[in-house]
């Protein structure tokens, strides 16, 4: 909970605006309004760099669209005169394929796909699905009638099959399918941002904070920069941390927006209601215990956190905060690092730490990224101790086409690959297209099986609709019709279709 309310006070800059728009700005505004305009002009730079990808990803939840997927692969490494005795991957795998035809219309809550397989000459279609907030239909190459279940008929159908398991209320949640790629609804962020950020915002008393002028370093440049320290005592971090469990632990709305969260994606019913109830008990338990025992934390030193800044941004930070139940227990965060924002570049290296009376620990973030004359060079490392992540990209956009070239790598004492991702992405008004290639790297292997990703996308008119007229509805079904379906229909034609796939197929 301590975790959460820091970074609610570094990331509140967004939701307290409305308390920031003054010509005499105290430091506490400043601080934050430091902080938003960080967080604008990051968003900002990113939608100015990924402008077609953004607007196509907005046309799609907009529009009906097509994609069309075909991935296959390019074995290159021991061939069966190197060991392999009956086999040769390279003929398998060089002459396979898969293709998925994706449509999607968010608006009227369709989805539709067709999937076609190529096993080195054995092909598969006629493998399809279409789902609305309502139902799903499954269509199979060895039958011509489609298979629907009907999300209220779901429940009814897994307790006739096995009562001890279902209770008859079970769904599929298929309207989450439909929501949006967001994790949290603008809705619900706005009704944190208001209830927590402004609450936040206004609990934190202004003599807190002071202002003072100082000359930093950042990336090699001197800066004049304001430098806001923002220092909170023991009984202040306690008192702050009290009022937000307080709240926390009568706001029914946070708590049906956690089991929104919780229970997004799974198959719904009184079972799980009845698991998300627990989990929302054992939530308000556990904000109860945190209350009572967070009088007696010793918080040594309170909690600083210091910014400088230049531009209207933040150019440095300098956060620590050191807590526990006894001197003998503390433990400590911090995090320094500075940072250095324009219109071409930005770059930062920040320092995270963590020590505690066993052991102790510093993560390094650094990353220089440029975008200028729409050409992008970008490097990111992340290390940890002997574990070393990062990330190397290069980019040009020219004429709506986006030609890239990116590298992720990991290393450590004992190993270390990379995996490479190359190919180039078009976008033209209700049009994509991409070709993608990715390859891995390692120590011991290079190159020994690469992939490859088309991608075609286009809006459409609508959802192609499978007829009503060829479908089985297996949720009508009692258990003992879907019994005798399975058995004397849907696996007997099964074993037809497998028979004659298997002896025409080129390779088997």
């Amino acid at each position: 909970m301590i975790a959460i309310a820091i970074v609610a006070v570094l990331v509140i800059g967004g939701s307290v605006a409305a308390f920031v728009i003054s010509n005499n700005a105290s430091p506490k505004q400043n601080y934050f309004l430091a902080e938003k305009n960080t967080l604008d002009y990051l968003e900002d730079k990113m939608k100015e760099r990924y402008e077609p990808e953004l607007e196509w990803s907005d046309q799609s939840y907009e529009n009906p669209t097509e994609q069309t997927l075909e991935l296959s692969a390019e074995y290159s490494g021991p061939t069966g005169s190197d060991g392999y005795q009956t086999v040769d991957p390279a003929q398998f795998i060089n002459n396979s394929s898969i293709s998925i035809t994706a449509q999607a219309d968010m608006e009227s809550k369709q989805l539709a796909s067709d999937i076609s397989l190529d096993f080195s000459g054995m092909k598969i279609d006629g493998l399809s699905a279409y789902v609305t907030d309502e139902k799903v239909m499954l269509g199979l190459p060895f039958i011509e009638e489609y298979l629907q279940v009907m999300d209220k008929d779901l429940g009814p159908l897994l307790h006739e099959l096995d009562p001890m398991t279902f209770t008859g209320e079970e769904t599929l949640e298929l309207d989450s399918l439909f929501e949006g790629n967001s994790v949290i609804s603008e809705v619900d962020m706005e009704y944190l941002k208001t209830e927590y950020g402004e609450m936040i915002y206004k609990e934190l008393p202004d003599d807190a904070f002071s202002s003072s002028e100082e000359t930093i370093d950042v990336n090699g440049e001197s800066l004049n920069a304001e430098k806001i320290e923002l220092h909170l005592s023991e009984q202040q971090v306690i008192d702050l941390l009290t009022t937000i469990l307080e709240k926390m632990e009568s706001d029914e709305k946070l708590k049906d927006l956690l089991k929104e969260q919780l229970a997004a994606g799974q198959v719904g019913g009184p079972a799980l209601n009845d698991e998300m109830d627990l989990m929302i008990t054992e939530f308000e338990t556990g904000i109860k215990e945190i209350k009572d025992g967070i009088q007696d934390f010793q918080i040594t030193d309170g909690f600083l956190s210091t910014i400088w800044i230049y531009n209207d941004m933040v150019a440095q930070r300098d956060l620590k905060i050191e807590l526990g139940p006894n001197p003998e227990e503390l433990v400590s965060f911090g995090m320094t690092g500075s940072q250095l924002l324009t219109d071409t570049s930005q770059t930062f290296t920040y320092d995270l730490d963590f020590a505690d009376p066993v052991s102790s620990g510093t993560m390094n973030i650094t990353g220089d990224l440029s975008w200028e004359d729409n050409q992008a060079t970008d490097s990111i490392k992340l290390t940890f101790g002997e574990y070393n992540l990062s990330y190397e990209g290069h980019e040009t956009l020219e004429d709506g086409t986006r030609d890239f070239e990116r590298v992720f790598s990991y290393n450590d004492s004992m190993t270390g690959g990379s995996l490479n991702w190359d190919g180039f992405s078009t976008y033209n008004k209700d049009q994509v297209n991409s070709e993608n290639h990715f390859s891995v790297e390692t120590d011991d292997l290079s190159n020994i099986i690469s992939l490859q990703l088309l991608v075609d996308g286009k809006l459409i008119d609508s959802v192609t609709v499978p007829s009503d007229d060829n479908v089985r509805d297996l949720g009508g079904m009692s258990a003992n019709e879907l019994m005798d379906y399975f058995e004397l229909e849907l696996t007997p034609n099964f074993q037809q279709w497998l028979f004659g796939l298997m002896s025409g197929g080129a390779g088997f």
